[in-house]
């Protein structure tokens, strides 16, 4: 088998809202807010692998021990011979863990960041000379199919690291919602949960002491710099994330420290001293309140794996 990715642009003739379009809406809106989907450039998607490193983030570590528990029970569940559909790839680091257990068909990679995901995929694929690797660059919160002369018999969509909780729970049950018609029937889903805890070991997992969840927050108002020509003040605005309890998610901010505003393309969008650009929510739930969710997009629970402490949750779900 050889070790080359075959890559699928997914933004090809598609009309899209562009990052410059984005973000001018972003910031002309009450209350101000930008997709987190716009923090992943190559850099910004380094800093998140960082981010997964540190002793605060227990996300990363608790599911990455979930799954390497369960791949055996995940493979039989699964079946052999599959199409793996992983969305928001990122550095594909999760999904090694099931590969030898599960010995899927074809594995599919889709992330918005095309440096990082042509890296990874590229990794893999030399890693797993047995599998065929292909790589779908495009917004999958937007479009979400396969891409021509990607099939598979039996289909699974990867959906780690809580993803599932940047959007709201309305947003997350269109999601799964559009995910099920566009896989073929009897296609699976493992998908990632975050769950309801306390409070402190929460926030302290988006405000770590090293900052890098700052500096990963502070890089879209960098990035509106570098790609936009944006005239702002990054060391004006600060990184602020807390727990929003009635809504039960995390809420990422970048608050203005002062009287300000950024300038793009001759638009002045002022903020006053405590102000907000709000870049990302992560909801959290309870394992039966997930489930109900997803039985409202339409898909059946089939199994559920968490760790001792009751912090993350692992649910594999299907279509029919």
């Amino acid at each position: 088998m050889s070790t080359a990715v075959q890559f699928h642009d997914q933004h090809r003739d598609e009309a899209r809202p562009s990052f410059r379009d984005e973000v001018v809406a972003g910031l002309g809106c009450s209350p101000r807010a930008l997709s987190p989907k716009y923090f992943y450039d190559a850099r910004g998607s380094r800093l998140f692998e960082s981010i997964c490193e540190q002793p605060e983030y227990y996300l990363t570590r608790t599911e990455e021990g979930i799954l390497s528990r369960a791949a055996d029970e995940i493979a039989a569940k699964v079946g052999p011979d599959s199409l793996m559909v992983e969305l928001g790839s990122g550095a594909s680091r999760k999904v090694r863990l099931l590969l030898e257990a599960m010995r899927p068909r074809r594995y599919l990679g889709m992330d918005i960041s095309r440096d990082f995901l042509l890296h990874s995929t590229r990794r893999l694929a030399a890693d797993y000379p047995w599998l065929e690797v292909h790589a779908a660059w495009g917004d999958f919160s937007r479009r979400l199919e396969l891409p021509p002369g990607v099939e598979g018999r039996r289909v699974v969509a990867f959906f780690p690291g809580s993803s599932i909780g940047n959007f709201t729970p309305r947003e997350a049950k269109a999601f799964l919602a559009r995910l099920r018609r566009a896989l073929p029937p009897g296609s699976g889903a493992l998908v990632g949960v975050d769950l309801v805890k306390d409070r402190d070991i929460l926030e302290a997992a988006y405000n770590d002491a090293a900052g890098i969840t700052a500096a990963f927050n502070l890089n879209l108002l960098e990035r509106m710099r570098r790609e936009l020509g944006a005239a702002v003040e990054v060391g004006a605005f600060r990184h602020r994330a807390f727990f929003n309890a009635p809504a039960s998610r995390i809420e990422m901010h970048l608050e203005s420290r002062q009287s300000q505003a950024i300038v793009l393309d001759g638009q002045r969008f002022a903020f006053e001293t405590g102000e907000t650009l709000h870049t990302e929510n992560s909801c959290k739930y309870s394992v039966a309140g997930f489930q109900a969710l997803a039985a409202r997009a339409g898909y059946r629970s089939r199994a559920v794996w968490c760790d001792d402490q009751a912090l993350f949750s692992v649910h594999y779900l299907s279509s029919d």
